[in-house]
């Protein structure tokens, strides 16, 4: 590791992969509560499940990201990080207002309260004192990376990384605006939930992505930057106008149904050009790394991104397929394998690259590594073809036939037992990823009479 304050990124993936553990656990929980649907409901009610599940997964991503800028910044600048401390400090209100959020949600705290009580937005319900500590932290943060950025070596990787990150912060201001007119209301919270994850979100993706290829497959940069700019150049094209595929049935005007179905069928091109891009530079390749984990969670990124996001996003994206598919199980069939191509393999991928470097330890434990991408994949495509075809069910039953919503559910019955078991692999995969990159094995390398263990001790062969 040539910077001290690419240290940094250590604790933050500590946190990421924390709070990855408790997402994908109450996973696990809400599709048993899908097969037992009294389960824990006094105690514990669905809705309350659901929070934690969205909200912790967005929050390990966020510190995913954070921790990734950290590390990869100082290599691209060639300088140290502007404040160590203020890093530190931005870490401590995340896990703070993470905390905070997750006892008001539980226990349904202040219940009601404009400040301290949890709000009734989906996927945005953080109490507004939770929405404002992570106000501060981003503004922390762009002020930290962003004078790190100046001071030090432009490449296209940081360019594209900071414009990322900025747009990320800017569209988060959005979370405290909430219009009494449902329909404005409904508007701008899609400007932080699809801005987020379909725009600004893909040029980070895209940014570590080329950072990764440059590491593992020693491609020169020029071809990775042009490769980058053409990714970056079709995401925001495709992902701002793209937004209207979500106006469809919010009361805004007719046009925008043929504006999202238009600009959102182009969504499938940058990440087409994202797995073609990862392939490209791998068949280019110079180097032969030894760290075949972390090219092997780069790769499946992109393919399963571009199935996810992009086929999966574009089966009911059209205004005519959406206008009978929309709020069913296909919904959550994209959303999982989008959710899990483009942006956790790619997290995991870039931990996987990470932590033997800051441990200064070759790459370790690298069967079990690959074992559970393939087992957390394998069971996240399961999933994804069981929701489709429940979706697909529930879309001629309950929107075409007209039968009622719970007789619909009743039928659904063994899909959401499938969706369960395939849930038990992913769980498994993710713990199984947890202790592969955080607890590495001491490997012996067999040396004439005596065992050279790479941690520099020598014992007696037996």
């Amino acid at each position: 590791m040539r910077y001290q304050s690419q240290r940094i990124a250590y604790l933050y993936f500590l946190a990421a992969m924390a709070l990855f553990a408790i997402q994908v656990s109450v996973g696990l929980l809400m599709g048993w509560i899908y097969v037992n649907p009294n389960f824990l409901s006094e105690l514990l009610p669905f809705n309350i499940v659901r929070m934690l599940h969205t909200n912790s997964l967005v929050v390990w991503l966020l510190l995913g990201f954070f921790g990734a800028t950290y590390y990869i910044l100082p290599e691209e600048a060639e300088r140290e990080i502007h404040s160590p401390l203020l890093a530190y400090i931005q870490l401590a209100i995340l896990v703070l207002g993470t905390l905070g959020a997750v006892v008001t949600y539980v226990f349904d705290l202040f219940h009601g309260h404009w400040l301290l009580g949890k709000n009734g937005r989906e996927f945005i319900e953080q109490p507004t004192w939770v929405k404002i500590g992570i106000a501060v932290a981003a503004v922390i943060f762009m002020y930290n990376v962003s004078m790190t950025a100046l001071r030090g070596r432009r490449t296209a990787v940081t360019n594209v990384l900071i414009m990322g990150l900025w747009g990320l912060v800017v569209l988060w201001l959005f979370a405290f605006y909430n219009p009494s007119n449902l329909v404005l209301d409904k508007q701008y919270w899609w400007w932080v939930i699809h801005l987020w994850v379909e725009g600004v979100w893909e040029l980070i993706m895209a940014a570590i992505l080329a950072f990764l290829m440059l590491k593992l497959t020693g491609v020169d940069r020029e071809v990775v930057e042009k490769w980058l700019y053409v990714i970056v150049a079709t995401a925001l094209f495709s992902g701002i106008l793209g937004t209207g595929h979500h106006y469809y049935w919010i009361g805004l005007p007719a046009y925008w149904q043929w504006i999202g179905s238009i600009f959102s069928s182009f969504e499938i091109v940058p990440f087409f050009a994202m797995m073609s891009f990862a392939f490209v530079m791998v068949w280019k390749g110079r180097r032969d790394h030894p760290n075949k984990a972390a090219l092997v969670w780069s790769l499946g990124c992109t393919v399963l991104a571009f199935f996810g996001a992009g086929v999966w996003g574009f089966l009911h994206t059209l205004h005519g397929v959406n206008y009978y598919t929309h709020g069913t199980q296909i919904t959550a069939a994209h959303g999982h394998l989008a959710f899990y191509g483009a942006y956790v393999c790619l997290v995991l991928a870039l931990v996987t690259y990470c932590m033997p470097i800051m441990k200064n330890r070759d790459p370790y434990n690298q069967v079990l590594n690959m074992a559970s991408f393939w087992l957390m994949s394998s069971g996240m495509v399961f999933m994804t073809v069981t929701l489709t075809f429940a979706g697909t069910v529930q879309t001629h039953l309950q929107r075409v036939n007209g039968e009622f919503y719970m007789d619909v559910q009743d039928g659904l019955a063994l899909f959401y037992w499938m969706r369960f078991g395939s849930g038990v692999a992913v769980v498994l995969g993710a713990l199984l990823f947890i202790y592969a990159v955080l607890f590495p094995r001491r490997e012996v390398v067999i040396a004439g009479p005596v065992q050279k263990h790479k941690d520099g001790h020598l014992e007696a062969a037996e």
